[in-house]
């Protein structure tokens, strides 16, 4: 009976917890880990205004070229920041030096996410995006990019904010 009573309980407060999956898993373009951490200055799943401004704080393992990229709530790709060599450690990005001054939360509305790319190696090509894609265009686009860099060498992970 005792033993009845504590498993229904545990269910019952089990059935109240909430489940989040992040967004970085399953991203199959490298085992190597170089990456530590990719977030928003707000922190993972937090909120922005139409018109302020957002930085991404990366964190690598290794010294390495880092190409920031976005999928806009509506499908539409972005480069932020192409091939910027960044020391092991933590970056704070934009950064004066990649040509950005600031990242200003636009339209439209809802979820946004942001992949860092992160190779050893400086870049032999650039990544472009024209037009919008659905998940697996998008992920079709990162693949292709990274495919010529050893396993080894390279990495992606995500993060996400929400535009209000």
């Amino acid at each position: 009976m005792r033993t009845a009573l504590l498993l229904g309980s545990l269910a019952l407060g089990l059935s109240a917890c909430t489940v989040s999956v992040r967004s970085n898993q399953g991203l199959g373009y490298s085992d190597s880990n170089l990456i530590a951490n990719i977030r928003p200055d707000r922190g993972e799943g937090s909120s922005y205004a139409v018109g302020t401004n957002v930085s991404f704080l990366l964190t690598t393992r290794t010294a390495g070229y880092v190409t920031l990229v976005s999928l806009d709530p509506d499908g539409y790709g972005n480069v932020l920041v192409r091939g910027a060599y960044v020391n092991a450690g933590t970056t704070s990005f934009p950064r004066a030096q990649d040509g950005a001054g600031s990242f200003s939360v636009a339209p439209p509305r809802g979820l946004q996410r942001v992949r860092a790319i992160f190779t050893r190696a400086r870049p032999s090509t650039d990544l472009y995006f024209q037009g919008s894609y659905d998940q697996g265009r998008w992920n079709d686009v990162t693949n292709n990019y990274v495919q010529s860099y050893a396993a080894t060498d390279r990495d992606v992970q995500e993060t996400y904010f929400y535009i209000r």
